[in-house]
């Protein structure tokens, strides 16, 4: 809640006291109104007292008013319809938030939410089997925009990557590698139908040679897995660094088997008593906690599905002491949901319900030239991060990704993230930040001296929607916190941007007057900051030209 809405909170629940000094275990909400013509903020409990009190809500409005406790925050207030009372504040709290981001600076923003607790965010999580793809991006750009996010809020976040180094997928690369390498050396192509046939495993292929000469026809099975894997996992990093997005560990899915997790996983559920033998698997008894069938856990051929792992991953990360966990995973893992916290729950170790939180976000298609793009050059089956990143630069594909909501499939229109028109969501962004830088080199004074502006030259309808927006940053960004949503971020830069451009079109700031000179640098120069304050939480640069 911002400060502002979070004092006139106070002032009416102290109101409420007074006027009804029965009234117990209620809180007054105070609400932006739809339409800014109504007033800077609205208070409806008027309507939601009503009944408790057997008054009419008008009268209830009327009480409210009389008692509320003399202020410098409410300028006028009415009593709109059934009992909403629409409140305008004095220009000193309107424009009050002008001076409190000039004071905090990169701050502006940011709460205590999280109040120092960890929290484990694990997003990416590729199998090391070949380039990240355009939904790893998404991943990526999402994960990464998620902790950030929740930093800003006072989490103590660790950023994780799990890596499906063990099953099937890896035994394929290894053999894929192994084809192309016989094939450097004469040897007729034997790729597996099933085996990866992207161009990158020549390239695995001809480096584990040259590393290898002893081995030239890859007969080491065990060095060409290592090397596949390990030569992947470079590449990936490599993409990952390019994107600005780092991470605090690094967990192999083999570690649960080496180090005996797995198999204590499974006696754990045994000892439960939600397990069951049935045509030789053993079998969970997820119905019991929501699911739509009981799971095998463990097949028939002694081999483990692919939920109890990711269930002994999970506990794992609880027994490390992060009990608030997210997951950013692809929509197709739905399923996954129910039978980890299922299993978590058989377990009766006292990891919670609900645990872990999930990210689930719908697929990318990228469009270019009013086609479908489905193929890389170099991974053959799909489109790469890295292909996007070449194509259009990190800035705009970060953007991109966020910009939807998780459960809405997005479309990466490759042309328009190339435009620089406003058509283009990022660079109209940026475009708004270097607007402001430069109309503040053309001044040529010195910012600093801003802070002390007189503000009460701004009284234009322009100004008064920058100052609202401004002023709704740090609930926004509780919000995206709450939500694990960065999406929120884009759409209000989109907004605060529209804004400051409508602004720029219709005002001119380097005025003759110089107390409305000053205060309108003094406006924009805290947009700039915001709009700085919210690029950065999507990681995002903001520059001083375009």
């Amino acid at each position: 809640m911002s400060s502002t809405r979070l004092a006139l909170a106070e002032l009416f629940q102290r109101a409420a006291a007074t006027a009804f000094p029965d009234l117990a275990d209620f809180t007054l909400e105070v609400e932006r109104p739809k339409n800014p013509e109504h007033g800077h903020f609205a208070v409806n409990s008027a309507l939601q007292l009503a009944k408790r009190l057997g008054k009419k809500p008008r009268d209830i409005a009327d009480a409210l008013i009389a008692a509320l406790p003399a202020n410098d925050l409410i300028a006028a207030h009415d009593i709109a319809g059934p009992g909403f009372i629409n409140l305008r504040l004095t220009h000193a709290a309107e424009t009050g938030v002008i001076k409190r981001i000039f004071a905090e600076g990169k701050d502006y923003g940011r709460g205590a939410a999280g109040n120092g607790q960890s929290i484990l965010v694990e997003f990416v999580s590729a199998n090391p089997t070949g380039p990240l793809h355009v939904g790893h991006g998404r991943q990526a750009a999402l994960g990464d925009s998620i902790c950030r996010v929740l930093e800003a809020q006072g989490w103590q976040v660790a950023r994780e990557f799990y890596y499906n180094d063990a099953g099937n997928q890896i035994n394929t690369l290894t053999v894929s590698t192994q084809a192309r390498i016989r094939e450097l050396g004469g040897a007729p192509l034997a790729l597996p139908e099933d085996g990866y046939h992207g161009a990158y495993i020549i390239d695995i292929a001809r480096d584990y040679v040259a590393a290898n000469p002893r081995d030239k026809n890859g007969d080491d099975a065990e060095a060409v897995r290592i090397f596949a894997v390990k030569y992947l996992r470079a590449e990936q990093d490599a993409d990952l660094k390019a994107f600005d997005v780092r991470f605090d560990n690094f967990f192999l899915e083999s570690s649960l088997y080496t180090d005996g997790k797995v198999d204590e996983t499974v006696s754990l559920l045994k000892a439960s008593g939600k397990t069951f033998e049935d045509g030789g698997a053993l079998w969970l008894s997820t119905t019991q906690y929501g699911d739509d069938k009981d799971r095998v856990m463990r097949k028939s051929d002694g081999s483990y599905t692919y939920f109890l792992p990711d269930v002994a991953y999970h506990l794992d990360k609880f027994r490390r002491g992060f009990h608030h966990a997210v997951d950013v995973q692809g929509a197709d893992h739905h399923s996954t949901v129910m039978r980890v916290r299922a299993g978590l729950q058989a377990l009766n170790v006292g990891v919670p319900a609900g645990y872990p939180d999930y990210v689930l976000h719908q697929m990318v298609l990228v469009m270019k030239g009013g086609e479908e793009v489905k193929l890389s050059k170099r991974a053959g089956s799909y489109v790469t991060l890295r292909d996007l990143i070449d194509e259009v630069g990190k800035d705009a594909v970060r953007f991109f990704l966020v910009m939807r909501k998780v459960d809405s499939q997005l479309t990466f229109d490759i042309d328009l993230a190339k435009k620089q028109t406003e058509d283009n969501p990022v660079y109209y962004v940026q475009y708004a930040h270097a607007r402001i830088c430069s109309v503040l080199n053309q001044w040529g004074g010195d910012a600093a001296t801003l802070k002390d502006a007189d503000l009460s030259p701004l009284k234009s309808p322009y100004e008064a929607a920058l100052l609202r927006a401004l002023s709704d940053y740090p609930e926004l960004l509780a919000n995206a916190a709450r939500e694990f949503a960065p999406h929120h971020i884009t759409f209000y830069l989109s907004d605060l941007a529209a804004r400051l451009h409508t602004y720029y079109n219709a005002e001119h700031f380097l005025v003759e007057d110089e107390a409305l000179k000053r205060a309108r640098l003094a406006l924009i120069l805290a947009t700039r900051q915001v709009l700085a304050n919210g690029l950065a939480i999507v990681g995002v640069s903001a520059p001083d030209k375009m």
